[in-house]
């Protein structure tokens, strides 16, 4: 309770659909706004007090607090024509912004180590730029440094594999302007093939998508999958007129309808490099 209460002031004092990717032009005032450093340090001391929790418990501990935060689309800066500028607002967030902050506090232990951390999760290569941020949820994987292992294909032997042309929609043009076009094989578990076996394997803190059989796109929406009262949630920025918050919704009935799911196991700091 301690734990969910300092990250709640942490939330407080940081101002703040996921698909397809479209660039952000944001007014010129607007900046990175980075954490009080006290309540960051207060919730790194907080976590560093606990060395032994698993990283999927930390991620799903540290998202708890997001519980109830606004939904809010277009929070990044950054376009081709617009410099990009690391933001950090915690006031409203959508489907990605939700996950990249998550993943960076699991990794961090004071302010320093947050924004390093974010910059890190957020861009390939660790270069703040609009084009090597990562627009799509398989760049987690695929590209350096590594947030996270596609464990889509050990979860349940009816996988699909699908080579996708990301970036590039059905016309030939492409989502995200100036973005090159990746040929990156998509494995997903389709909704029929969900198992009770399946959500026994998926663990607490997995990252999951919805996939898309669009062209151009891997998927249509991300979350975190957490366990509490005794079942599997899918923990994600809704931006459904009913929710237009971060809410928790039962995984199975959530992905009931769904094309599949694409599923990512959180790698710690020292595992994010090759």
């Amino acid at each position: 309770m301690r734990f969910k209460t300092l990250l709640t002031l942490l939330l407080a004092a940081l101002l703040s659909g996921c698909t397809p990717p479209v660039p952000t032009a944001a007014p010129s005032a607007a900046t990175a706004q980075p954490p009080a450093a006290d309540k960051v340090t207060r919730i790194m001391a907080e976590l560093a007090s606990k060395p032994d929790m698993p990283q999927g418990e930390k991620i799903s501990q540290i998202s708890a607090a997001f519980l109830g935060t606004p939904y809010q689309a277009d929070t990044l800066i950054g376009s081709p024509d617009t410099p990009e500028a690391l933001v950090m607002n915690f006031s409203g967030v959508d489907c990605y912004t939700l996950i990249d902050y998550v993943q960076a506090l699991s990794r961090s232990h004071d302010r320093a180590s947050f924004q390093a951390n974010l910059i890190r999760t957020r861009y390939v290569e660790e270069e703040v730029s609009y084009l090597t941020r990562r627009h799509f949820f398989s760049d987690w994987f695929a590209e350096s440094p590594r947030n996270a292992d596609d464990v889509t294909r050990s979860l349940s032997p009816r996988v699909v594999r699908v080579v996708k042309q990301l970036n590039r929609k059905a016309d030939g043009i492409v989502y995200v302007p100036g973005l090159r076009v990746v040929s990156r094989s998509i494995t997903y578990i389709p909704a029929s093939a969900i198992t009770r076996q399946v959500l026994d394997r998926i663990e607490n803190g997995d990252y999951v998508g919805v996939y898309s059989p669009a062209e151009g796109l891997d998927v249509s929406h991300v979350g975190i999958a957490v366990r509490h009262d005794g079942q599997l949630w899918f923990r994600n920025a809704s931006s459904l007129a009913a929710s237009r918050q971060v809410v928790d919704a039962p995984f199975s009935d959530y992905m009931r309808l769904k094309p599949g799911i694409v599923v990512l196991r959180p790698l710690p700091l020292k595992s994010s490099r090759g």
